[in-house]
């Protein structure tokens, strides 16, 4: 599968991550409960890359304040202020439960934000903006 995370915008490399690149980085994991907004709650344990780390690598200008991401489905993205993106359980997640990250829970890559409510962890991350406005996202 060739999967790729490109991250782009208030950066000052733009770039394109494989699998294999992700996977290579320091990983992270926790033990969290994620809990949906229509009631559903399961706990797991989620690994994969800081999204701190990433940032890192790209070298996120100082003036960035979002960090807008999607998925492969068309109009599912959402965004964390920079507080919640450099928070170190705020991870790109590729594993869970000591095994790949499933489709099921969106594999190959989820953002995984366990100090928000569900919605935040959007699954099948292909894309990463790094931004000072998130006013024209979602738009045309």
């Amino acid at each position: 599968m060739d999967w790729r995370l490109i991250v782009d915008g208030m950066v000052a490399r733009s770039a394109s991550f494989s699998l294999a690149q992700l996977r290579g980085y320091p990983r992270s994991s926790h033990i969290t409960l994620i809990a949906c907004e229509e009631g559903w709650s399961y706990i797991a344990e989620w690994n994969g890359v800081q999204l701190a780390h990433i940032l890192d690598a790209v070298g996120a200008l100082p003036e960035a304040r979002y960090a807008v991401y999607r998925s492969f489905q068309k109009d599912w993205w959402d965004s964390l202020d920079m507080a919640d993106a450099l928070h170190p359980q705020t991870i790109l997640t590729l594993g869970m439960n000591g095994t790949d990250l499933p489709v099921g829970f969106g594999g190959p890559l989820r953002m995984r934000v366990p100090r928000q409510l569900g919605y935040k962890s959007v699954k099948y991350i292909t894309h990463l903006t790094v931004t000072d406005n998130i006013k024209t996202f979602g738009k045309g």
